[in-house]
């Protein structure tokens, strides 16, 4: 009997897999492919994924396999520029905030720590048929290309299988379709050595066929082309056909044409996340179209957000934690899909009169210096939040032992993080050992000095201005740094421990 069964062996599932096996927990992951896929689809993730990643102690070994982006350039037909977006760096998480990667590097290196975990299991080549649910388990059948059948037993099933997989299908859900379909053409070059003048992120705005030009990792490029509907695909991904549609930035001496994909966009969200014990995660769950490149970076949110509430749960904690997560992360996922949706209509605009409005309106605002604003994802509500729901930030800190992100100094368990002693003060003496025996810690900013002093110190200056700037004196912090509450005074904090306590179960 195993604590979890993920079906599904992309990012989502992999990142849940290495999650819970770093919580301890026993995992068998079923893949019906029997190798990795070795392409790249993905191209980018952002500084809380990099943030994940740390948790997981793989952060530096990503590195190879990224490009830091400082920028996104949109221009029209005319190579006119529209919007010039620079990128934090770092970013609220501690890292820069966007990285263009090369998605087989990011797979590989999950995958060589997925399988080092003594718990967790990986079986690919293994096609799910069946899944019966049961009071306290569910039953996971699975068979072999040679015939071989697979009978899995684990008191949580969670599909991480795609829009299309067998998991979504068993819950049976509701989708919700936001009708937004568009059809491109993915074509992916190996670049043979430097090509000067070629755009690392740029969003061509042509009504006459919209591209996007972007890097996806060290020695690649993509090339995404807006097709008519009536294409013809066999004709779209002929290399005869790439070539001549990159040959203003490319020829077959600069590169080697490694993919080309024919994709219709979707963006839709299954109404039902979780049924007992069988739940969705990932595309599973959600699929929207790539204009802010949050797909695989939302599907590891939902990893993220979901494996410490198992872990919870598996440990005896009451099971209602399970409810918030499709409570917490839907409304998130709705948010990043519409505005990608409205981001793509704007880029891929095809009326030639309304995409000349368009340019005269953002050339204008350039002129008149008007920055873009920066898109800023909606707190978390409901579900296990009091009243925040923010990522909590990680800059540098320090102890007597050294310097280094919060992270790694503080632990990425639930948290109390105090602006000075004082905060604590009102925090009854049982609620603080109950919050220990969460394997909760106390953390207190403060001065320190060679006498001495607090336990950490705001090195880099991103602590004191937050407080000041959410008007607190503390915040609790859940393990994947989201935000439970904060607390304008000692007493606040001793009541939001309390409802804390109450909502978890205490240990």
């Amino acid at each position: 009997m195993f604590d979890v069964a993920i079906v599904g062996y992309g990012p989502t599932g992999m990142a849940l897999a290495a999650l819970l096996g770093q919580q301890g927990r026993s995992v068998v992951v079923l893949e019906r492919y029997e190798g990795l896929y070795n392409l790249p689809r993905a191209a980018a993730f952002d500084d809380e994924t990099m943030r994940t990643f740390q948790k997981l102690g793989v952060a530096e070994q990503m590195l190879p396999g990224t490009n830091v982006q400082r920028g996104y350039v949109w221009v029209n037909g005319k190579n006119d520029v529209l919007l010039d977006i620079e990128y934090d760096n770092p970013g609220r998480c501690g890292w820069p905030a966007q990285y263009m990667m090369y998605q087989p590097h990011l797979e590989a290196t999950l995958d060589r720590l997925v399988k080092s975990f003594s718990g967790v299991e990986v079986r690919q080549g293994v096609t799910v048929v069946a899944v019966e649910e049961g009071i306290d388990r569910v039953e996971v059948l699975g068979r072999s290309a040679d015939g071989t059948e697979h009978q899995v037993s684990a008191h949580y099933l969670v599909g991480a299988d795609g829009g299309n997989g067998f998991v979504r299908q068993h819950l049976g859900g509701r989708l919700d379709d936001y009708g937004f379909f568009e059809n491109w053409l993915v074509c992916d070059f190996k670049l043979h050595h430097e090509v000067p003048g070629l755009p690392t992120f740029r969003q061509v705005c042509n009504p006459a066929e919209p591209i996007a030009i972007v890097n996806i990792g060290p020695k690649y490029h993509r090339f995404s082309f807006r097709l008519e509907a009536d294409t013809s695909r066999e004709e779209a991904v002929r290399p005869d056909t790439v070539w001549p549609r990159v040959a203003e930035f490319l020829t077959p001496e600069d590169a080697e044409l490694v993919r080309v994909a024919n994709y219709t966009f979707r963006s839709c969200i299954v109404d039902t996340w979780r049924r007992d014990r069988v739940v969705l995660a990932g595309d599973a769950a959600h699929q929207m179209p790539p204009f802010l490149a949050q797909g695989m970076v939302s599907g590891i949110r939902d990893a993220r957000n979901l494996a410490w509430k198992l872990d919870m749960v598996l440990a005896g904690h009451p099971e209602s934690l399970l409810d918030s997560y499709q409570a917490e992360r839907e409304p998130h996922v709705r948010f990043i899909t519409e505005k990608a949706i409205e981001l793509g209509r704007v880029q891929t605009m095809r009326d030639v009169a309304e995409a000349e409005k368009r340019d005269a309106r953002m050339i204008a605002a350039r002129k008149a210096n008007e920055k873009p604003d920066k898109l800023t994802y909606p707190p978390l509500s409901g579900g296990l939040v009091a009243n925040h729901g923010g990522i909590f930030p990680q800059g540098l800190v320090s102890t007597v032992d050294g310097t280094a992100l919060f992270d790694e100094v503080a632990g990425t368990g639930w948290l109390i993080v105090a602006n000075g002693p004082a905060a604590l003060t009102s925090v009854a003496q049982e609620d603080r050992d109950a919050f220990a025996a969460l394997g909760g810690k106390e953390v207190v900013f403060g001065f320190a000095s060679m006498y001495g002093g607090s336990e950490i110190s705001d090195t880099g200056g991103v602590y004191a201005p937050w407080f000041t700037d959410n008007n607190c004196v503390a915040a609790i912090v859940r393990p994947d740094s989201y935000i439970y509450g904060v607390a304008r005074d000692p007493e606040e904090l001793a009541a939001l421990a309390k409802g804390l306590l109450a909502a978890v179960g205490r240990p």
